[in-house]
């Protein structure tokens, strides 16, 4: 049920649910008018109160941190690696000309 036939069953499973929540109808008669169990009823009822306390709820401001992608993650920690391997390469450069450097000087 996708798209705008999901869209308007939902619209209907929520009106109903907040006309039982008024008491303008009881949950056997919301049942009969959804085609449903009364236990399947509450069911939804129960989803959809609960869906909507979540969207109630206060939330920090801005954006949501983004998800990290494992893949990412293992990305960054190889360049990262890398990084330092070719730190320690420019070292040991380093090293070998400041000696041959040295060496050159006392001849």
């Amino acid at each position: 049920m996708a798209g705008r036939q999901g869209e308007a069953q939902a619209r209907r499973r929520a009106e109903v649910i907040l006309k039982v929540r008024a008491g303008q109808l009881n949950a056997a008669e919301a049942a009969r008018q959804l085609g449903m169990s009364r236990k399947t009823y509450y069911k939804w009822e129960e989803r959809a109160l609960a869906g909507m306390l979540e969207a109630l709820c206060d939330r920090s401001a801005g954006r949501p941190p983004a998800k990290e992608d494992p893949k990412d993650e293992q990305l960054g920690k190889r360049v990262k690696e890398l990084e330092r391997e070719l730190e320690g390469r420019r070292q040991t450069e380093e090293l070998r000309r400041l000696l041959k450097e040295a060496s050159g000087k006392k001849e």
